[in-house]
């Protein structure tokens, strides 16, 4: 009996460990072929994405060059509680982010500019495999007009 019940302790706390895990950590680089960019906005042409844990939080960095060859270098850690963060650094329109976990492999995302006018909801999928991370997002970009993008990743 006391071992059928460690058992079933044991196998708990690796579903509880298994379900609490973010499919999204990890090292993710951009693929410009599959990806759709706003019109108007120079494309970014390479980016690397650094998910790594952080304590009960996030940390993500990303890295990249834009067609126009502006770089990319941002830094933001969020706990997926929907409350907004600051972003630090260059290169992309938006300096506060807040992430919502609806699954396990579903995140979205409110993306905003101080001041500005740019605000854009994001919505990030890993595929089931966690080999692909889609970002799609809609909003109102920098130049007051609307705009949506696809933005497709692979896991490193």
């Amino acid at each position: 009996m006391k071992s059928t019940l460690r058992l079933w302790v044991g196998l708990v706390a690796i579903a509880a460990t298994a379900l609490g895990a973010d499919v999204a950590l990890g090292t993710w680089k951009l693929s410009p072929d599959r990806s759709k960019f706003p019109a108007g906005q120079s494309k970014i042409t390479s980016a690397t994405v650094i998910r790594e844990a952080s304590g009960d939080a996030v940390k993500t960095t990303v890295k990249g060059e834009r067609e126009d060859h502006s770089r990319i270098d941002v830094t933001y850690t969020a706990k997926p509680d929907g409350k907004e963060v600051n972003v630090s650094g260059n290169g992309l329109p938006y300096d506060t982010i807040a992430v919502t976990q609806v699954d396990a492999n579903t995140f979205t995302d409110v993306r905003t500019k101080k001041g500005g006018t740019y605000k854009a909801n994001g919505r990030v999928v890993v595929s089931n495999g966690g080999k692909t991370l889609t970002l799609s997002m809609n909003g109102t970009g920098a130049d007051g007009k609307p705009f949506t993008s696809v933005s497709v990743y692979e896991k490193q």
